[in-house]
């Protein structure tokens, strides 16, 4: 009998160690859970144009300088701030003529992984998405030849592109090579978050955590938002209120493509509010209590979204670990312009 009692024992304290509900196995899940997320070491760039600190220094000039614009008024920077997660804190830019843009302008943080390109997804490559504001009338409303004739009439700039590019100079496809390798440079800090997933155990708070475990539990965001940036690049209805058939546009027989935009990043989220395609969301807050309705019941939702209850706790965690993935706010350094 005694024997048998100790067998029982033993089997119970196996049993307990490989329970979810045992500390040692819940550390454990929670270890690969942050493996998903982990950083990335080096940033992605096309064979066809590697990388060169000479070339993203040329294109970062570009991103600034107004005169690639119709008017000569307004830069890539005009709608991707640096000081605003690269987005622009209002609903909607503003483009050519004052004209307010039907959405927010995306982010350009992290773009080097974030293809296809725009909410809905209509540019395949950075190269092909810098090209869309720069000759959109209501955006910078340009003209490739005539940007191409300006450039070559600053020396500076000529010089850089006679050195970067042989035989070839100032042309369309070799400036929208420059600001695309510029932009895959754009690359988020290390936030609390990412110290937390290398082994600083004590670099986000308890309240983060658990909103980290809702986050790929409960609350089901991990669903779209996944990998180190957040994001699946994929296309979902969320039941935003909207008339924008968004990613319908591209795929019109696709019933679940109606009024899907892409999933955006959650990095530096602190600085990029507000959220929505079109701003619809002033701060975190709003758009956690959107999701919590589970939006708009129609065919094309998502199945992904659904009526969510949070307590208030739930949602101050959720709330904590979404902005434990925000780095330290840096100041850009502006480029010296070519006269």
């Amino acid at each position: 009998m005694r024997a048998s009692r100790l067998l029982m024992a033993a089997a119970t304290f196996i049993a307990m160690l490989a329970s979810p509900s045992h500390p040692g196995a819940a550390d454990a899940e929670l270890d690969a859970l942050k493996q998903r997320f982990r950083r990335p070491e080096t940033i992605p760039f096309p064979e066809k144009s590697p990388y060169s600190p000479q070339l993203a220094t040329l294109g970062k000039m570009l991103f600034f300088d107004p005169r690639l614009s119709g008017a000569q008024n307004l830069s890539c920077a005009s709608c991707h701030n640096p000081s605003f997660g690269y987005e622009v804190p209002v609903k909607g830019a503003i483009g050519a003529a004052n004209t307010p843009l039907a959405r927010k302008a995306p982010t350009v943080l992290n773009a080097a992984w974030t293809a296809p390109l725009f909410w809905d997804g209509r540019a395949k490559t950075l190269e092909e998405q810098a090209a869309g504001p720069l000759t959109a009338d209501v955006e910078m409303n340009a003209q490739f030849p005539e940007i191409v004739a300006r450039l070559k009439e600053i020396p500076e700039y000529r010089t850089w592109f006679d050195r970067l590019f042989p035989d070839r100079g100032v042309t369309k496809a070799n400036l929208l090579t420059a600001i695309a390798t510029y932009e895959r440079t754009v690359v988020t800090g290390w936030a609390p978050f990412d110290r937390w997933v290398e082994g600083d155990a004590q670099a986000i708070s308890v309240s983060a955590i658990n909103g980290f475990r809702l986050f790929n539990g409960k609350a089901g965001c991990a669903g779209c938002h996944t990998g180190w940036n957040f994001t699946d690049n994929k296309f979902h209805d969320i039941g935003i209120s909207t008339d924008d058939v968004g990613r319908g546009k591209l795929e019109p027989n696709n019933p679940l493509a109606r009024h899907a935009f892409k999933t955006p990043g959650l990095r530096n989220l602190t600085y990029r509010a507000p959220f929505g395609h079109k701003g619809q969301f002033a701060d975190l807050e709003s758009i956690v209590a959107f999701y919590e309705t589970g939006g708009v019941e129609r065919p094309s939702r998502s199945p992904l979204m659904r009526p969510l209850s949070l307590s208030a706790s739930e949602r101050a965690d959720l709330l904590a670990f979404l902005r434990s993935l925000t780095a330290e706010k840096t100041e850009t350094a502006l480029p010296n312009l070519p006269n």
